[in-house]
């Protein structure tokens, strides 16, 4: 029904808020309003504090999507979530499986199973251990909730940076609950959903099934794999769930699920190519080696990437099974007593496998299986009275995991490491040990190759994770309008660490270990290292010694001649000096035991039923772990705890009279011992990075202009740097293309650099300082009974740093995408017709980026999603 009220322009409320008018002054003219006069604001229901509340009553900055909102806007997954929930980040990798999450401005790469998240990933109450296990369909939810800053008291496996969760529908004792949807796009997209409830005893025991299958075709065309290839989608889910009340105090609901993904994905191309230097000419990089004999590889330039047309060797594949089952049990004790219990068994797997090179050329080929297996058990005891609130409990956490990954070396490697990385340097070399090998019948050996195909390196992990808590957390009513919020929780953790690092050559030997990068390590910036250098010295100098008859064979000295040519006759010569990835590296045991008390401490001031004030202090806490990958010998494979301390003021503020409802909230945050993955161009460096500080400010705005047109709002200004990053990654780009030195680079001696750079006062990757969302969307009535919606948004993502060095050739300007759609609805039919469009105007999108494997001075971006448009028919029943 339309309401008739006359609205004060937003113009008229801005001066107010800039004045120095009181709130209680600004809240007692709100509330002079006659009720006829206001605009009715959506009752919005969250579980932030581990019971049902209105979200403008929690003291917690938190962003609620409904399920309705989520079918009504075409949105799918949580890379489609971030574009409605400020200071949530969401960015692609180098597959479907490894997503970044990040909330304001701290992520964790999930690309390595040695790390846990920085924010923390729940499913109805359980907690998923791996951010790949969110990837998937979002179908049949009630809502999702996303909390900022640190969740150290009440959400099951704390986490320093927020927590992000999704509740399902649940099955009902009504049986019109059901649906069935029909998806059709562009790009060949087809989906299908459906849910329905079924009631077996009336009253007592219910079921509800739910499934969705969706197919798209490829968003990126490869040169020779074809057209719509990469980027694909292929997923399936199920859930079947059961509701057992065999009275009004006690219920049962258990819900069984399984989910799979098999795609081709993910794309990436040049967003600089080292094809020549751009500040200095004639300098030639990899890319011009490789698009000539003997290669003959397609190449793709920079001011091409918008073609969205990639040139792999082989596609790109990603694989996921997640299973689980769960129960949640409540009972009402009494009037103020609830107990709950949440028992889960989750079993996840991963594949996936990635064009290390990401070029048409066969060096590398990079395979990741993992396996994940966990229990949990919450047990909660809540209380609620008129002024006091309580819940607490004891959580336990226990997890296996096993990850297989391993390098391939192909056919390519060994003569780009010749005559491309080493420049063909040591070709004369070469063929003057088989020339001499020629000469003296076999009897010394020839040169053998430096990168033999087939050669593979092999990283594998075990890990057995146990973790114990206490918990508990009170809201005290001080005054009618005064609360006082207090919690605290005790967490011991246990981890029992393995990683046993194998090589497997085509002859069946060892890696070989006379060279190294020691001697030199800064390998993107000299890639042919010290002792490599020495080495091929001192053979180089024995065989002109023996050409030149000098030195002659039986003598001597012609023995400790020939002893120099040792290393460069053993198969694969090269690999140990050549990067991280195919050196050898000692295995790891090791056993973490960590204690930590985390907590909350919080002011709330209902100052009317519209205003609430608050204040809040909190901490966060995961615990530390191994890397599971190899990495460069300046670092320690072990790494500790990351822990967080978040100070945060906010208010929850709604006007009536205005239709405005306003929600704002500034953080500041310090992050201690930081756990960085830095992607370097040779290799990963994992480490605690030091101290993380964030500081920002946060706004979400709904303005109801009349009662059939709202106005939406959301605004996040997020400054985060490191406080310290001692040994963090090196600029790689930047110094290829123009010469300009890294200013994190303390080594005064630029012929040896460090392997690492200082990286204080840097930006975290991909991390803008301005995000923001304006949508508009205006309901209008086509008949009896039918109405429509019609809504436009404009997404904006400020400029950022899309490497983890801050390189200056990594500098990403801000992009601006719009999303349309209408939605009708046929009451009478119970139906609704979706029509929608995402990034309508077809705006590039580049999130991570990273520098391809021995490639100096060349960045590759990752692909997001094109413009995509669909129809959507849902029929409920």
């Amino acid at each position: 029904m339309k309401i008739k009220t006359k609205q004060r322009p937003l113009a008229s409320l801005i001066p107010l808020l800039l004045s120095g008018m009181s709130l209680s002054a600004m809240a007692q003219e709100v509330e002079t309003a006659t009720t006829d006069n206001e605009l009715k604001f959506e009752v919005i229901q969250v579980t932030a504090q581990r019971r049902v509340q209105n979200l403008q009553e929690v003291p917690i900055a938190i962003s609620a999507i409904s399920g309705e909102k989520i079918a009504n806007e075409a949105i799918s997954d949580i890379f489609d979530i971030q574009d409605n929930t400020p200071g949530l980040i969401v960015f692609q990798g180098a597959s479907s499986i490894t997503p970044q999450i990040s909330i304001r401005g701290v992520g964790t790469s999930s690309q390595n199973f040695g790390l846990e998240s920085s924010v923390g990933l729940y499913v109805d109450g359980v907690y998923r251990a791996r951010q790949s296990a969110m990837v998937n369909e979002y179908v049949d939810v009630d809502a999702v909730e996303i909390l900022r800053g640190p969740q150290g008291t009440l959400f099951g496996k704390n986490t320093p940076m927020g927590a992000i969760h999704v509740r399902s529908v649940a099955p009902s004792h009504d049986d019109a609950n059901g649906f069935l949807k029909l998806t059709v796009g562009n790009l060949g997209l087809i989906s299908y959903s459906g849910a329905t409830n079924v009631t077996a005893v009336e009253d007592t025991l219910s079921f509800r099934f739910t499934g969705s299958a969706t197919q798209r075709d490829g968003s990126i065309d490869d040169l020779n794999f074809g057209d719509n290839t990469v980027n694909d989608r292929d997923r399936y889910t199920v859930k079947l769930q059961a509701l057992y009340t065999p009275s009004e105090d006690v219920s049962l609901r258990i819900i069984a699920d399984y989910g799979e993904l098999d795609e081709i994905c993910c794309g990436a191309n040049p967003i600089v190519s080292n094809f020549e230097a751009s500040g200095i000419p004639g300098r030639f990089g990899t890319d011009t080696a490789i698009s000539q004999p003997p290669f003959n590889s397609n190449v793709i330039r920079a001011e091409n990437f918008n073609d969205r047309v990639v040139a792999t060797s082989f596609l790109p594949s990603s694989q996921m099974e997640d299973s689980g089952l769960s129960a949640e049990l409540n009972w009402d004790i009494n009037e103020q007593f609830t107990l709950t219990s949440i028992s889960s068994y989750r079993d996840f797997s991963s594949d996936d496998r990635v064009d290390g090179d990401f070029a048409e050329i066969d060096f590398l080929d990079n395979n990741n299986n993992a396996e994940q297996r966990s229990l949990s058990q919450e047990l909660r005891l809540a209380y609620s009275s008129d002024d006091l609130n309580i819940v607490g409990g004891v959580f336990y956490f226990n997890q296996e995991i096993d990850t297989l990954s391993y390098n391939k070396i192909d056919s390519d490697l060994n003569s780009f490491a010749l005559n491309v990385l080493l420049r063909g340097a040591l070709n004369p070399l070469l063929g003057g040990i088989n020339q001499l090998s020629a000469n003296t019948g076999g009897l010394i050996a020839p040169a053998a190759l430096a990168g033999p195909e087939g050669t593979k390196f092999i990283n594998a992990a075990a890990q057995e994770h146990e973790s114990y808590a206490i918990f508990g957390q009170f809201d005290y009513k001080l005054t009618e309008k005064l609360t006082l919020t207090a919690g605290l929780r005790y967490t011991d953790e246990s981890k029992d660490l393995k990683s046993k690092f194998t090589e497997e050559f085509t002859n069946g030997g060892d890696n070989p270990t006379f060279f190294s990068s020691v001697g030199n390590p800064a390998i993107p910036q000299s890639i042919v290292p010290g002792t490599l250098l020495f080495g091929a010295a001192a053979a180089g100098q024995a065989l002109q010694l023996i050409s030149t008859g000098v030195i002659t064979p039986g003598t001597p000295q012609f023995g400790q001649a020939i002893q120099t040519f040792i290393p460069f006759q053993s198969q694969g010569w090269i690999f140990n000096a050549l990067s991280p990835v195919t050196a050898s590296r000692p295995d790891i045991s090791a056993e973490l035991n960590d204690e930590q008390v985390n907590g909350t401490l919080k002011l709330s001031y209902q100052a009317n039923p519209k205003t609430l004030l608050y204040a809040s202090f909190g901490t966060g806490y995961k615990s530390g772990g191994t890397n599971t990958d190899r990495i460069a010998t300046a670092f320690d494979p072990v790494f500790d705890a990351e822990t967080s301390e978040a100070f945060e003021i906010g208010i929850k503020k709604d006007f009536p009279k205005y239709g405005l409802r306003l929600n704002a909230a500034a953080h500041a945050t310090t992050v201690n011992d930081f756990q960085a993955n830095s992607f370097v161009g040779n290799g990963f460096n994992l480490q605690n990075a030091g101290d993380f500080d964030i500081k920002g400010v946060e706004v979400e705005a709904n303005w109801m202009l009349s009662a059939n047109t709202t106005l939406n709002l959301a605004f996040t200004h997020t400054e985060a740097e490191y406080a310290s990053f001692d040994k963090g990654p090196c600029w790689t780009v930047t110094p290829f293309q123009t010469g300009q030195a890294d200013p994190g680079q303390e080594s005064t001696n630029p012929a040896v650099p460090n392997p690492f750079c200082n990286r204080a006062g840097d930006s975290p990757i991909s991390q803008p300082e301005n995000t923001g969302l304006l949508q508009l969307s205006h309901e209008f009535e086509l008949g009896d009974s039918t109405y429509a919606v019609a809504a436009i948004d404009y997404n904006y993502v400020g400029e950022f740093f899309a490497t983890s060095s801050n390189d200056p050739l990594s500098h990403i300007d801000s992009q601006g995408f719009v999303n349309a759609r209408i939605n009708i609805t046929f009451e009478d039919y119970d139906t609704s017709v979706l029509i929608w469009g995402r990034n309508i105007t077809d705006a590039q999108q580049v999130g991570l980026s990273a520098p391809p494997i021995l490639q100096q001075g060349k960045l590759v971006g990752f692909y997001a999603d094109p413009a995509t448009f669909g129809v959507t028919v849902i029929k409920k029943f």
